[in-house]
């Protein structure tokens, strides 16, 4: 008789029939995968898996990548346009003539009663580029609102102002390349493994061959945290008072690299008078970290001779994230790590296509990195779209965080949501709801006919999702990919390219327009307004991006016919001077704290099963399994003095709402700290604080106090209310 491997059956991958395998991107976080979709005999999208040739992720998938191909028949999809008078009402189904002829209408109707700006668009990261590009000609050339944003401004508002301040312009200047040649990695707020597993890979693959130190810093015990060789539980909200302590030691302790601190920035004498308030003993008291572990962290750091900075949500969502993330650009700027490899201060993106709505949907400016505020750059697009420049704003209007107060308080009448949920992703669930009631007309866009945002909606136009259309995402470090058509659309739905095209004929601005009807069209106009410019597309076209499994910009066809890995390698800045700023930052704690009411820090993030308010991966069951009810979690010495036990269910309350979750007992956070997943409509932003930064008007969702106190079973209280209903 054989024992051992010799008996045991190989592991077989199911045949599911697949019979063709299409190329396209993954349409969940920014890593930007490259992943093929198997059809069967019938057409049907069965299997999905990564591309083995493509640089990101070379065969590799996330758990979210691998069930990728059953949202084309997932639940509740939007099969039809719906129509009602009141949000109060039944929809009815109705066709796309008539659907459309009520939005061009209704937002005509409002603008020539209450004004142009009356009127407001809110968009995402989801869809692609060349439908941002057309939507913002339909925006800012077409209905003319300048209260037009995205829900980026809830993810990486603050990442894209810090670039701005520091380095003239947004655009990531690293790549996932720089992990094979760093000496140092300093990750702020970013935990890899649940919120991009692929990039993680790629760290950790480079890190095994090159055993370089990990920090990280976060106040809660992450999965990444667990593999560093320090991890900085810093005290929440607390960033920058870190940060400026580490510049202080390096200019203290002259490790600084000063010769490119003369060659290449300015503003240092302002710099670092204000940094050498923040020794590392004063700023111990505020951030958490002991002076010693400061001083070893930015010696190591400097001493290296390539260092990279990471960051995502955990600098972002604060009251001072922008100066969270200039404060990161100023310490690689004074140790001389930007622009070359393994030197890099790099924000990891959250959506699939935040940078492809950065670049070219002119929620913030014009297309291609162009700013409202300056001249020349109306009267260049004007021109190219064949508009009168003065139909232009001057400067930019509302962020989306502030046209939400704006409806409130009056001054916007209508709305138009693209694939995105404000119900769920807004904090302050209650007042957002009141806040859509009071709209006179609102649209919502998306795939998903259940979306709690359409509860509010006059008019819901289903889009097609992803695969079911054709275009481009650029991804974290600014790779530019392809999507090509693996299905058609479900239904009746629609590209959003078509729906955008189709609105714009419902105004004679939008009948004077050129709107290209095929991706590829738009693609090729983009191609032409970015070239010589930061973010150069011009060498790209669709089968090249496709043969090289996608493109880094700036590409062009004289310097840079393959793509470029990395920006400002010759240390020139897009700023006036072409210096790179090094700018002053006081810390202004205007966080909300635990107090003797609300004694517990509530901290949010992300899990690896689920992608932001759950409208897709909610609706997969080999993903929702792991995490299919809000929970939270607590340190067992707290719950113990609260009587709170694991698995059980506790009641947390803040001063703007409340929620019941799952408790999880674990000591990955602190005893007077609790950690809830955001994924949840019914629970986080019931409770979040939100305040605003002031440079980029992101929310603070992560610090606010909250109470906390045990619930009853909720299966129990279930039973125990019908019951009583039906006594």
């Amino acid at each position: 008789m054989l024992f051992g491997r010799g008996t045991k059956n190989p592991i077989k991958i199911a045949d599911k029939g697949v019979v063709d395998w299409k190329y396209t991107t993954c349409g969940y976080c920014s890593t930007g995968c490259s992943i093929e979709v198997g059809l069967d005999k019938d057409g049907k999208a069965v299997a999905s898996r990564g591309v083995g040739s493509a640089d990101v992720n070379r065969g590799k998938l996330c758990l979210k990548g691998i069930f990728e191909h059953e949202l084309f028949h997932s639940a509740n999809r939007g099969r039809a346009p719906l129509m009602r008078d009141r949000f109060y009402e039944s929809f009815r189904e109705t066709d796309w003539d008539e659907a459309l002829d009520k939005v061009g209408s209704e937002i005509q109707r409002i603008q020539e009663k209450y004004g142009r700006d009356s009127f407001a668009i809110v968009s995402t990261g989801q869809i692609m580029t060349e439908e941002f590009y057309t939507l913002g000609k339909l925006a800012r050339g077409v209905i003319g609102t300048n209260n037009y944003d995205g829900n980026t401004t809830l993810c990486m508002s603050s990442a894209v102002s810090g670039y701005k301040r520091s380095f003239g312009s947004d655009g990531p200047p690293g790549c996932y390349e720089d992990f094979e040649h760093t000496e140092c990695l300093l990750a702020i707020g970013s935990n890899l493994p649940e919120q991009h597993p692929i990039i993680y890979w790629r760290m950790q693959q480079a890190r095994e061959r090159r055993r370089f130190p990990l920090i990280v810093v976060d106040p809660r015990v992450t999965m990444l945290a667990q593999q560093a060789d320090i991890h900085l539980p810093v005290t929440p909200g607390t960033d920058l008072v870190l940060l400026n302590a580490l510049a202080h030691v390096i200019l203290d302790e002259g490790l600084e690299d000063r010769a490119y601190i003369d060659a290449h920035t300015g503003g240092y004498e302002e710099f670092s008078a204000l940094v050498a308030q923040y020794d590392p003993v004063t700023a111990a008291a505020i951030c958490g970290i002991d002076e010693d572990t400061i001083r070893n962290v930015a010696r190591t750091y400097a001493r290296a001779g390539a260092a990279m900075t990471i960051w995502t949500m955990g600098i972002n969502q604060s009251t001072h994230g922008s100066d969270g993330v200039v404060a990161i650009n100023n310490l690689n700027l004074i140790t001389g790590n930007i622009g070359k490899p393994g030197g890099t201060s790099l924000s990891i993106t959250g959506q699939c296509n935040a940078m492809g709505t950065r670049e070219w949907s002119s929620c913030s400016g014009l297309p291609g990195y162009r700013a409202l505020e300056h001249e020349e750059d109306r009267e260049y697009i004007a021109d190219y779209w064949g508009i009168d420049p003065e139909f232009f704003p001057k400067k930019r209007g509302l962020f989306q965080t502030d046209i939400f107060p704006a409806i409130e308080s009056g001054e916007i009448k209508g709305l138009w949501v693209i694939a995105t949920n404000p119900m769920t992703s807004m904090t302050n669930t209650a007042r957002i709801r009141k806040i859509l009631e009071n709209l006179e007309f609102l649209v919502v866009q998306d795939a998903y006919a259940d979306v709690e945002t359409n509860e509010y909606a006059h008019v819901y136009l289903p889009a097609a999702i992803w695969a079911e259309k054709e275009g481009c995402f650029t991804n974290t470090e600014r790779r530019v990919n392809l999507i090509r058509n693996v299905v058609e659309p479900l239904g009746q739905s629609k590209s959003d390219l078509w729906i955008f095209n189709e609105v714009a004929k419902r105004f004679d601005q939008g009948r004077k327009i050129r709107f290209p009807e095929t991706a590829e069209g738009v693609f090729d106009e983009l191609r032409e307004l970015s070239r010589g410019r930061l973010l150069d597309y011009s060498g790209m076209t669709y089968d090249k991006i496709e043969q090289q499994r996608g493109i880094q910009w700036p590409c062009n066809h004289d310097s840079a016919p393959e793509g470029s890995s990395r920006l400002y390698t010759d240390g020139v800045f897009q700023t006036a001077d072409g210096r790179a700023h090094l700018i002053a930052l006081p810390f202004v704690d205007n966080n909300e704290r635990p107090d003797e009411e609300y004694p517990f820090w509530l901290n949010s993030g992300r899990v690896v099963e689920h992608f932001h308010t759950r409208t897709r991966t909610g609706k997969i069951g080999n993903l929702n399994k792991f995490s299919p009810t809000p929970y939270m979690e607590m340190n067992p010495d707290a719950a113990r003095e609260l009587g709170i036990i694991h698995g059980g269910y506790a009641r947390l309350t803040s001063r703007r709402g409340d929620a019941v979750v799952m408790v999880q007992l674990t000591q990955r956070v602190p005893p007077n700290m609790v950690f809830i997943p955001f994924h949840y409509h019914e629970c986080v932003n019931r409770l979040a604080l939100g305040l605003l930064d002031p440079h980029s008007r992101q929310p603070a969702f992560k610090q606010c106090a909250v109470h906390i106190e045990p619930a009853a079973d909720q299966q129990v209280a279930a039973v125990r209310n019908r019951a009583a209903r039906a006594y």
